[in-house]
């Protein structure tokens, strides 16, 4: 009985308990609900006066916002207070609290856009202030906090509400005024900071720049400046331009001047005037001057945010433009074109030092723009291809030079040396653009030895020769066709150029056994054109060479032989001194042979030599076993023409009587035999005699040693 009336006090209690309660927060939700309504109202009032009517208003925001701050905490405890078990029993208790409850809610949500907009209109405040004192630092702090508040998406309720609010439009445009108006400020600030003037002459520009010695005060301006995002196109713009292009492709002088107290000046003259290539400045004059306006802004510099610096700004508007600058207009032209300037270059090392004083100020970045380091890395094919082309060039010069400039070579060796030693080059005469060729090549060739790429380095000799192959004879050609001397020198040179390989086998020069080949054919078919010219001519003058009067062939005979003669005789004082004798004897003795031969075919061919026109064959051909001998450095090498020794005979044969010929035949065995056929004695010995039994006896004897 006991135990149940406890129960029922405890529930008694406990009710008791619920609606004191109830009552207790029924009543701070009353209580808070009253002074919010009475807050929002002042606030509302606030608000109308700056952003709506813009009427005079003497209120502060900060009374308001300390305010809205307590109304905020009690608001958020009272709510946290209330829990979710709690809050279902009071709206089962009583409807009329939750609703205060959720009115609380929402009022709540206008109170923190409330407080958002007077913080908003406390840090515009603060803005003005800040511009009153010139801090820019302090108003760009301000209006990055602003942005924050004002610009953000709606993410929340809170961001909602307040973007529908009537003052929202006017807010971003204040805040977006403020921003102008601090980006103008610094901006002018800046200007009057850092001093870019050009001025143009008839002739000449002068460019200035001068940066303030107030280190700090330059360097919070310019902070300030880019971290409100200025556009700093108008400066990359004149530095490329007016700096950095001047100073690459053409000569400038440059001036750093410090001895003002208030700035530091670079003075920076040039010609407007087109120039030549060969005037353009050398790289190391190119970095000197990059370097010293680097130096000239250095204090500029400021880190900005992160890892971006000014420069590294300015970089990003203009570097792939002036990397590329540097390498087409200033580098490719500093690569070295002689093996001498090859080894003497620093051009890698000076890159690398420039490309790292680029990295150092944060101009450009290592692992992205690697413009000059590829430069470096391609700098050995590119000098090769330079080396080359300039090899190349020189070897062209060399062959556009006269053939006829010559010189001796080989003055010592004579023919039986050269017999005995392959490695020497007979005497004779070649061209001296030949041992030019051959210098260059050698020089090549030294250089090489000294390299570590040999064969790359090399393989320029073959296309140097090829080069002389092709191009000498078309530069050439005219001359070489019409002028004896010329075919022989070229001639001359191709030998000496490929006994030049030969020799120099052990360098591995690339297809040195095709080389050779190559150039002894193509010296050998010029030679062999010119021969066959000079054949031709001795034929024309021959065509008019008629004997066929069987009483007597007269003077013109005798004058074509002497004019045949004599055009030798001039192709001797052109060859004999020029060509190896070796060359020369064996030449001479071809364009004789046919000679002779054409003088004795017409002989052979007669049918019927009165003793008249027998002794005047035989003087005709007197005065070529006279002459002939002479047209040799050595007269006895004349035997060495295959029908010479016919010739004689033949001017025997002439000249002998019936038994002389028969005697000399010798049934078969005598001397005629070596050089003349049974039918061509035969033959002769019809046109020579008359037909008499000794004729036929002789004739008949003649056909039997046939048998």
């Amino acid at each position: 009985m006991a135990a149940g009336l406890d129960e029922s006090v405890k529930k008694e209690l406990s009710a008791g308990l619920d609606t004191i309660e109830i009552e207790n927060t029924k009543a701070s939700v009353v209580r808070i609900l009253q002074q919010i309504r009475r807050f929002q109202e002042r606030i509302q009032k606030h608000i109308e006066d700056n952003y709506v009517d813009f009427m005079p208003n003497h209120t502060t925001s900060d009374m308001y916002i300390e305010e809205g701050e307590h109304l905020l905490r009690d608001t958020e405890h009272l709510l946290s207070n209330v829990s979710s078990d709690t809050r279902l029993d009071l709206n089962e208790a009583n409807a009329e609290l939750t609703q205060c409850i959720e009115e609380l809610r929402e009022i709540s949500l206008g109170l923190k856009v409330s407080h958002r907009i007077l913080k908003i209109d406390d840090l515009f405040q603060c803005v003005e202030e800040a511009n009153v004192t010139k801090d820019y630092l302090a108003v760009l702090d301000l209006l990055g906090k602003l942005k924050c508040l004002i610009c953000r998406e709606a993410t929340c309720e809170v961001d909602r509400i307040f973007q529908k609010c009537a003052c929202y439009d006017t807010i971003k445009i204040k805040y977006h005024i403020q921003a102008n108006i601090l980006q103008q400020n610094l901006q002018q600030k800046f200007e009057r900071l850092l001093q870019l003037s050009e001025k143009n002459f008839s002739t000449t520009k002068h460019v200035s720049i001068q940066v303030s010695k107030d280190v700090e005060q330059l360097q919070d301006i310019v902070m300030a400046l880019f971290q409100a995002r200025y556009n700093p196109l108008k400066i990359c713009d004149f530095l490329l331009e007016n700096c950095l292009v001047p100073m690459v492709v053409k000569p400038v002088s440059v001036e750093l001047l410090n001895d003002n107290e208030e700035y530091s000046q670079l003075n920076i003259s040039y010609s407007l005037k087109q120039l030549m290539k060969s005037l353009k400045p050398s790289y190391k004059e190119v970095f000197a001057n990059i370097n010293l306006l680097f130096d000239c802004l250095a204090n500029i510099n400021v880190n900005v945010f992160g890892e971006q610096h000014v420069f590294t700004i300015i970089g990003g508007q203009i570097k792939d433009r002036f990397l590329k600058l540097i390498v087409d207009e200033c580098l490719m032209d500093s690569v070295p074109a002689t093996m001498d300037e090859y080894h003497e270059s620093t051009l890698v090392q000076d890159v690398l030092r420039f490309e790292q004083t680029l990295i150092d100020n944060f101009f450009i970045h290592p692992e992205i723009d690697c413009t000059l380091t590829n430069f470096t890395k391609k700098f050995e094919q590119l000098f090769r291809n330079r080396f080359n082309k300039k090899v190349l060039e020189t070897a062209r010069e060399i062959m556009q030079k006269d053939l006829q400039d010559m010189t001796i070579v080989g003055e010592n060796n004579t023919a039986e040396d050269v017999a005995k030693n392959p490695f020497l080059f007979p005497r004779c005469m070649i061209s001296k653009s030949t041992l030019d060729l051959i210098k260059l090549m050698e020089r090549i060739l030294d250089n090489s030895a000294e390299g570590e790429e040999e064969p790359e380095h090399l393989a320029v000799i073959p296309v140097i020769l090829n080069t002389y192959i092709n191009e000498v004879p078309k530069t050439h050609e005219k001359l070489l066709e019409i002028i004896p001397q010329q075919s022989v020198l070229f001639y001359n040179n191709c030998m000496f150029l490929a006994h030049w390989i030969a020799k120099n086998t052990d360098a591995c020069i690339p297809t040195h056994p095709a080389l050779v080949k190559t150039l002894h054919a193509t010296g050998t078919n010029i030679f062999k054109a010119q021969i066959v010219y000079q054949q031709k001519i001795l034929a024309r003058i021959l065509r008019e060479f008629d004997i066929s009067d069987p009483h007597s062939i007269g003077s013109r005979p005798f004058k074509l032989t002497r004019q045949c003669l004599r055009q030798l005789d001039v192709l001797k004082n052109v060859w004999q001194n020029v060509l190896p004798d070796t060359t020369y004897n064996q030449t001479f003795c071809d364009l004789l042979n046919d000679f002779c031969l054409d003088i004795m075919k017409r002989v052979l061919l007669l049918e019927d030599i009165s003793t008249t026109v027998a002794n005047e064959l035989s003087d005709l051909i007197e005065v070529i076993l006279n002459v002939s001998p002479a047209l040799f450095k050595e007269k006895h090498e004349v035997v060495c023409i295959p029908c010479w020794m016919k010739l004689q005979q033949l001017k025997m044969i002439l000249n002998a009587s019936l038994q002389e010929i028969t005697e000399q035949w010798c049934d078969g065995a005598g001397i005629l035999t070596a050089h003349y056929k049974a039918d061509e004695i035969r033959h002769l010995i019809r046109a020579l005699f008359q037909n008499t039994d000794r004729r036929a006896s002789a004739l008949a004897k003649i056909s039997e040693d046939i048998k």
